[in-house]
């Protein structure tokens, strides 16, 4: 329990600013409906980021001690802070053409048309998370040097095309493309710039990781700075933190209009999916259960296409979470049966 320490410090802060909050717009009464919704978006934000925990650990594994407590302390204000709070006020100031601090006081005073505003917006931001999440999935699956393959054959065939230059990237195009039509002409433009704009940055930060990497192979000083955490990875993690913590606040929406409860009932979302990070890698998860990491790839893919159906159709927040749990949990149990098969073998040899 000690890797959850700070998110339970954290989340008792939260739950008494969010009972707060609530007594003061509306007694004791206020406080114990603001106390549930921010439980409730807590539990959402967990359901739905935990196959990002899994990435994350995958990432972070390698990394020191350091730069671990590094992603989990200025990571989660970034988390927190800069995309569940920050980001949404500054589209809606850039859509609405008004100054930040004249959003966040229209989020306060009339939440409605705040939201209001945030989900005419969700179109481009769907764009730019689909993307750049489907990317994640892509290079993951088509990856040619990838040894452990979960659905066998099957998806070690799939991954021999990564060694066409650029499919990845390729395919990403494609899609969006074909997801033009599923948005009205007159948004298309803005939405071919968003998920443009996902593919790019994913591709640069992946560009910025890999040229950071040889700088480390050849004994460089910014090499040493990678060899001891990582700046790529933590740029990727941030930016992929970014694409799923969008979606999420969307979906907060539906639950409460109140920005503060919002805020803070994902805060202790974020926080838990921080420590769950590193509680997988300390305790080495990844490698007790093998096929853990393929799980939350593909429940990755499939919030991508999710995401991207989203421009059009609308898709309850709780099948989104389920799914991605279904698809951990499967890989979970295909982790144990592959474990016990293993040891049979070893047995009977």
């Amino acid at each position: 329990m000690q890797h959850f320490r700070i998110s339970f410090l954290v989340s008792l802060i939260c739950l008494g600013l969010a009972g707060w909050w609530g007594y003061e717009l509306a007694g004791w009464g206020g406080a114990l409906s603001a106390f549930g919704v921010a439980l409730i978006l807590a539990a959402m934000e967990v359901s739905l980021s935990f196959d990002n925990a899994v990435v994350n650990a995958s990432v972070l594994k390698g990394w020191d001690e350091y730069w671990q407590k590094l992603f989990l302390g200025v990571g989660i204000i970034i988390a927190v802070f800069g995309m569940r709070l920050v980001f949404p006020l500054v589209i809606v100031a850039v859509a609405a053409d008004m100054n930040v601090l004249d959003v966040w006081t229209l989020a306060l005073n009339d939440p409605k048309t705040y939201s209001t505003h945030l989900t005419n917006h969700h179109a481009e931001v769907a764009a730019f998370g689909g993307m750049f999440l489907l990317l994640v999935f892509l290079n993951f699956l088509l990856d040619a040097e990838k040894e452990t393959h979960w659905l066998g054959n099957f998806e070690k065939k799939l991954g021999s095309l990564g060694k066409m230059s650029s499919i990845s990237v390729m395919i990403a195009i494609g899609v969006l493309l074909g997801c033009m039509g599923l948005v009205e002409e007159g948004q298309k433009l803005v939405v071919l710039i968003s998920g443009l704009w996902g593919i790019l940055i994913y591709v640069g930060v992946d560009g910025i990781s890999s040229l950071l990497e040889k700088e480390e192979e050849g004994g460089g000083n910014v090499g040493d700075m990678v060899k001891r955490g990582g700046i790529g990875g933590f740029l990727y993690l941030e930016v992929l933190d970014a694409s799923f913590s969008f979606d999420g606040v969307i979906g907060a929406f539906a639950i409460t209009t109140d920005v503060v409860i919002i805020m803070l009932g994902l805060a202790i979302g974020a926080m838990f999916v921080r420590s769950m990070t590193i509680y997988l890698v300390k305790k080495g998860t990844l490698d007790k259960f093998l096929y853990l990491e393929h799980g939350a790839h593909y429940a990755i893919g499939i919030l991508a296409a999710i995401m991207l159906a989203s421009m059009k159709f609308h898709v309850p927040e709780i099948f989104t979470g389920l799914i991605g749990v279904a698809f951990i949990a499967a890989s979970v149990w295909s982790s144990v049966r592959h474990r016990r098969q293993q040891e049979t073998l070893a047995v009977t040899a």
